[in-house]
C-alpha cells in the first residue's frame, strides 16, 4: 500500500484525493496547505494526517507527493521531495521557466525517483482511444492533426498576471496533445493572438484568443484554435487527418437527448467546467501512476514530457510577440 502525501488541498488537491480513495494499492496518509483550513477540511475527509510540507516531505510513511500548489511553488516543491527520496506527481507547469525545469531535471535523475508530469488530457479515454488507433495505423501516415479548445469564460485578470499568458498556461495542455499524436517533434511553430474576449486581458499584456501552427521534419503538421469564450460550454475536439481517412474525438454533451422538430435538430450543450470533461482522466491518470510505482515502471508523462510542452509554449509566446515563425531545436 503507497501511502501518498498531497501537497496543496486546493481544487485539484481535493479531486486527486477523491480518487485515490477509490483506488486500491494507494492512499492519501498527509496533507499540506499554506491555507490551514483547507488542509483540515481535506484531512477530514480523507482521514489523513495535518502536516507542514518540510514534515510531510520527512515522513516515512510518505512514498510519493501529488503536487497541487500554485505554479510559483511547483519547482521548489519538487527540488524538495526529489532530495527526500519521494516519487512525484506534478500539476502542470513544471516551472515557467524552462532552464529550472532542466536543472529539476537532474535533481531527480540524480536522485532517480520516479515522476510524472500531469497532462491529464493524455489519459481521456476518448482522446486515449483515438491515439490507440492511431498506434495501430487505422489513418496509416498522419498529415494533419487539428485541435481546438475553448473555455467557457476567461479567468479573473488576478489569474492571468501570474499565469504566464494563455500559450503557457492554456495551450500547454494541447502543445502536449499535439507531441502525442504527431509521433514526432515539431521543427518549427507560428502564432497568432488577440485579445477579443476581454480588452483587461490585454492591457495585463495577454491574449484570450489563439492559433498555432506547427510542423514537424517530415511535413506533418498541427493546427491548434484557444479561446477564453464559449457561449456553448467547454469546447474539447481533437480530429487526425491522414492517407486512409480521418479520426475524431467530438465534445462530451450534459445529456445525450436529442430534439427534432420544425426549426431542426437540437442537442444538450457541451459539459461546461473542466472538472466534468475530464472526471475519468483524472482518475485514468493516478490509477497509471499508481501502477507504474508498483510496478516499478516509469510513468508518463515525463518530466521530459513536461519541459518539451513548456519550449513549444515559450516559443508560441515568442512568436506571437514578434510576428515570426520561430524555428526549433
Amino acid at each position: 500500500m503507497l501511502g501518498i502525501g498531497i501537497l496543496g488541498c486546493g481544487r485539484i488537491g481535493q479531486v486527486h484525493a477523491k480518487t485515490l480513495s477509490h483506488l486500491d494499492g494507494a492512499r492519501v496518509i498527509a496533507v499540506s496547505d499554506a491555507m490551514p483550513a483547507a488542509a483540515q477540511a481535506l484531512a477530514s475527509t480523507t482521514g489523513a494526517q495535518v502536516m507542514d510540507a518540510q514534515a510531510l516531505l520527512e515522513c516515512p510513511s510518505v512514498d510519493a507527493v501529488i503536487i497541487g500548489t500554485p505554479t510559483s511553488t511547483h519547482s521548489d516543491m519538487i527540488e524538495a521531495a526529489a532530495r527526500a527520496g519521494k516519487a512525484i506527481f506534478c500539476e502542470k507547469p513544471i516551472d515557467l521557466s524552462a532552464n529550472r525545469i532542466r536543472a529539476l531535471m537532474t535533481i531527480v535523475a540524480k536522485a532517480g525517483v520516479p515522476f510524472m508530469t500531469a497532462f491529464n488530457r493524455r489519459f481521456d479515454p476518448n482522446f486515449a482511444e483515438l491515439k490507440r488507433r492511431l498506434d495501430e495505423g487505422a489513418l496509416g501516415q498522419v498529415e494533419i492533426v487539428t485541435i481546438l479548445s475553448r473555455d467557457p469564460t476567461p479567468p479573473p485578470v488576478s489569474y492571468i498576471k501570474t499565469s504566464g499568458g494563455l500559450f503557457r498556461d492554456m495551450m500547454i495542455h494541447d502543445l502536449d496533445m499535439a507531441r502525442f499524436l504527431l509521433g514526432e517533434e515539431p521543427v518549427q511553430i507560428h502564432a497568432v493572438g488577440s485579445a477579443l474576449v476581454d480588452p483587461l486581458i490585454g492591457e495585463a499584456g495577454d491574449v484570450d484568443t489563439a492559433a498555432v501552427t506547427m510542423t514537424t521534419a517530415s511535413g506533418k503538421i498541427c493546427q491548434i484554435s484557444n479561446s477564453r469564450r464559449a457561449t456553448y460550454g467547454y469546447d474539447q475536439r481533437i480530429e487526425v487527418h491522414g492517407q486512409k481517412g480521418m479520426l475524431r474525438a467530438a465534445n462530451m454533451l450534459e445529456h445525450s437527448i436529442e430534439q427534432a422538430g420544425a426549426s431542426g435538430f437540437n442537442t444538450a450543450p457541451a459539459q461546461n467546467f473542466f472538472l466534468e470533461r475530464y472526471a475519468a482522466a483524472y482518475v485514468a491518470e493516478l490509477r497509471h501512476f499508481v501502477q507504474a510505482l508498483t510496478d516499478g515502471t516509469r510513468p508518463a508523462p515525463s518530466i521530459e514530457d513536461g519541459l518539451k510542452a513548456q519550449l513549444l509554449a515559450d516559443a508560441a509566446t515568442e512568436s506571437w510577440s514578434s510576428g515570426t515563425v520561430i524555428r526549433l531545436d
